[in-house]
């Protein structure tokens, strides 16, 4: 049956909604695809339903080619299973957790993995009945601290869920090429670039990583890639350290009196000022040692604090950060942080000090000291000297200090080496549209998912996780296909195959139209009518553009001599042909 726009629900706006900070945010409320009930809850209105449909069409015909089949979880579930696997404690905040009126606790689920393992377990015991794939398109719902951007990052959002099962490690890599290749064919019909990045695996757990990142200026990940292949998430990106560097007749460390250098700056200008030049230059960050008091606040209510040496010229990044000490959750240290451990001196703070412990023995904060990869044995540093207005130059890593251990938590940069070899990387802007892991067994361990070998042993399942954040992708699609005057869908997603335009008074115009859309959609498009009959043509033309079907098809004067005008919105092209024609290309 054709929609006719005189009885559809839709209300199309002439101005921007005072939230929108994006485009696809802007247009989608405009065009009348969604509405905004709360911070980062939306409601679906029909024609937003609609394009979700056909991505999600798509998705399950790439899922069935792949094997996998469809299940579906309620969102409200219990608690007891993410207490088995640790993550009701894991996800901290970001878990929007409840209680039913006999004061059980349950959880609208951020993902499934612990009821997509205990289904398998109750229901399969021996490998003959794997592999198996199964997934869902769900909502999903995780309590962001500051959702943004319209769809891009809410609190509740629709998502693919696959997960796969496999008794044997073999079969886990087959399974995730099977789905890795499915994932490349889905955003390859929806005419999304993407870039395979290597990435951290989170909470989630698990080894093999990998997101697919829409490359976007508006994206919330930096990501890093050589013109050799490599690409890796900024949070995944390992460090090419230097070869060690024998330290046998480097000069001792000297201690130098230096007020008011608490800070990178004032300390390099200072050491300009009074220490003999280097060679090939004067003294830059690049010669001090930055070290950063952190805060580790851990799952069991501790609280932990560590120094972390970097390179002067380098800063820590949030996010490296967050991976490096997951699941604690990081913070700078406090001013009672400080107060409370004496033998830290803000702004001249080292790992040695001249009155301190011995080389292998306590650090000379007395609290654990971890180092960038950088720092190898026989560099020599400018750094604090754990004493009030007072730095050391000369410092040898590994002659003078050594650390509890190294961590990837300093900036990457333009230029850094990639660590295949491949070049050096560059970084770039990305919106994750996809997730694939190799969870491995930490889930099926925890909860028991064990079949029968074929030798009649009892192994445990391993298993991986595949995701596709399904109304991400809908405001990628989005933000991708725009003009100034409104959305311009691609045809596989489109909420409309045709979108017929009825302009004038005549009644012969509007019986044409009326016509022409019963023809269309015989012939098996589904077709957007706009019949409102006291409505201006600019006015309808204004929503057409707005809305964004690719294809329009105008009827007006030219319909008494058989003739109407086809419009094509991602060309602008428009051309006058004869109704029958209009059909035949069409159709």
């Amino acid at each position: 049956m054709v929609t006719r726009y005189s009885h559809y629900f839709l209300r199309t706006l002439r101005e921007d909604p005072a939230d929108a900070e994006v485009t696809s945010h802007r247009l989608l409320v405009r065009a009348g695809y969604i509405r905004r009930q709360a911070p980062g809850v939306f409601a679906w209105l029909p024609l937003g339903l609609r394009v979700k449909a056909r991505i999600e069409t798509i998705i399950r015909e790439e899922m069935a080619a792949a094997g996998a089949y469809e299940v579906h979880f309620p969102a409200l579930l219990p608690r007891e299973p993410y207490e088995i696997t640790g993550r009701w404690e894991e996800y901290g905040d970001t878990l929007f957790r409840l209680q039913d009126r006999k004061g059980a606790d349950y959880l609208l689920g951020p993902t499934h993995e612990e009821f997509f393992t205990l289904l398998v377990k109750d229901l399969y015991s021996s490998y003959k009945d794997l592999p198996l794939t199964l997934y869902q398109i769900q909502d999903k719902y995780r309590d962001e601290f500051r959702p943004r951007a319209g769809l891009l990052r809410g609190r509740e959002f629709t998502m693919k869920d696959a997960y796969s099962f496999d008794h044997t490690d073999a079969g886990l890599d087959v399974s995730y090429q099977a789905q890795r290749d499915a994932y490349e064919r889905i955003f390859t019909r929806l005419g999304l670039e993407y870039v395979i990045v290597k990435a951290d695996a989170g909470a989630m757990g698990g080894s093999r990583s990998e997101e697919f990142l829409h490359p976007t200026p508006i994206g919330e990940d930096t990501f890093v890639r050589s013109a050799g292949g490599y690409a890796a998430n900024v949070e995944a990106f390992t460090t090419v350290a230097p070869e060690p560097i024998p330290f046998d007749g480097l000069p001792e460390p000297v201690v130098f009196d230096s007020p008011d250098a608490a800070t990178i700056a004032t300390l390099i200008e200072l050491v300009n000022e009074r220490l003999e030049a280097p060679e090939g230059g004067e003294w830059t960050a690049a010669h001090t040692l930055k070290n950063v008091v952190l805060a580790l606040k851990h799952l069991d209510g501790t609280r932990e604090l560590v120094v972390v040496g970097l390179p002067g010229d380098r800063e820590v990044e949030e996010k490296r950060l967050e991976v490096a000490f997951a699941p604690a959750e990081v913070e700078p240290a406090s001013e009672a942080d400080f107060a409370a451990h004496p033998l830290l001196v803000k702004g001249y703070i080292g790992p040695w000090s001249p009155t301190g412990p011995v080389l292998g023995e306590e650090s000379a904060t007395g609290i654990r000291y971890l180092l960038d990869p950088r720092v190898v044995d026989g560099t020599r540093w400018i750094t604090g000297a754990n004493a009030d207005e007072q730095h050391v130059h000369s410092l040898v890593a590994g002659r003078d200090f050594t650390a509890d251990g190294f961590i990837e938590a300093s900036t990457v940069r333009d230029g850094d080496p990639a660590p295949d070899g491949s070049g050096p990387v560059e970084l770039a802007r990305g919106m994750e549209i996809g997730h694939v892991f190799q969870l491995g067994r930490k889930y099926a361990e925890a909860l028991g998912l064990k079949v029968l070998d074929e030798n009649g042993k009892l192994v445990t399942v391993t298993m991986g996780s595949y995701g596709i954040g399904v109304t991400r992708i809908l405001a990628n699609i989005a933000e991708l296909n725009n003009d100034a005057k409104g959305l311009i869908w691609p045809e596989s997603v489109a909420p409309f195959d045709v979108h017929v335009v009825a302009t004038g008074r005549d009644a012969a115009v509007f019986e044409v139209a009326d016509e022409l859309s019963a023809q269309l959609e015989a012939a098996g498009l589904e077709v957007f009518y706009d019949d409102r009959p006291k409505v201006s043509p600019g006015v309808k033309f204004g929503d057409a553009e707005l809305i964004g079907v690719p294809k329009l098809v105008i009827v007006g004067r030219g319909a008494a001599d058989g003739q109407v005008e086809l419009w094509d919105r991602r060309t602008g092209e428009r051309e006058t042909v004869a109704i029958a024609d209009a059909l035949t290309r069409l159709g």
